[in-house]
């Protein structure tokens, strides 16, 4: 690991991943605010469907935007989500702190390059390993996880695919600067 050249193209392009991040997930946590209290509940469902379309129809702009990636991207259980102004979020806690640590893993890619090496590849499976353990506890009904444990298991997963998300954008760049050399 060594520090990021500031002024460097890839660099640039992490940081604005992070940003946009960044601002996913700010806007994740303004919506329940923004919305009026108490009126949004109840929005379990299943991924992929729209299960929720009613409802975000009424949302104002950009909230029903919001919520309705949450309705197509996460089943938003209610025992599984966190509430803010009486208000359940767009995503379940889970998601939510993978959205997170995406932000925080591309923050840190923005000072910091990372080689592809051994090491890194161990990382990720030791970085994955707690969600996938969680997550087929549950689902075989070993143990009902909780949200504490799935901020965990969520910032840790999203931080260490921000930095493979990193990796690849610096790999991928090494590549059209070691072909350029070349002609």
């Amino acid at each position: 690991m060594k520090r990021r050249e500031k002024s460097s193209r890839v660099t640039i392009i992490i940081s604005l991943l992070f940003l946009l991040f960044l601002i996913w997930i700010l806007l994740q946590f303004l919506a329940p605010i923004a919305l009026p209290y108490q009126s949004v509940s109840e929005l379990d469902g299943t991924t992929i469907f729209i299960d929720n379309q009613e409802k975000i129809n009424n949302m104002t702009t950009p909230w029903g935007s919001i919520y309705g990636c949450g309705d197509r991207l996460c089943h938003q259980k209610a025992d599984r989500s966190f509430f803010i102004n009486g208000n359940e979020m767009p995503f379940c806690t889970r998601c939510t702190a993978i959205w997170l640590g995406l932000a925080i893993g591309l923050g840190f890619m923005t000072f910091y390059k990372i080689n592809l090496d051994e090491k890194f590849i161990i990382l990720i499976f030791i970085g994955l390993f707690p969600i996938g353990i969680d997550g087929f506890g549950q689902l075989f009904g070993l143990w009902e996880s909780n949200n504490i444990i799935r901020v965990i298991t969520g910032v840790l997963t999203g931080f260490i695919c921000g930095l493979a998300i990193g990796i690849i954008i610096d790999e991928v760049s090494d590549i059209f600067i070691s072909r350029k050399k070349n002609y």
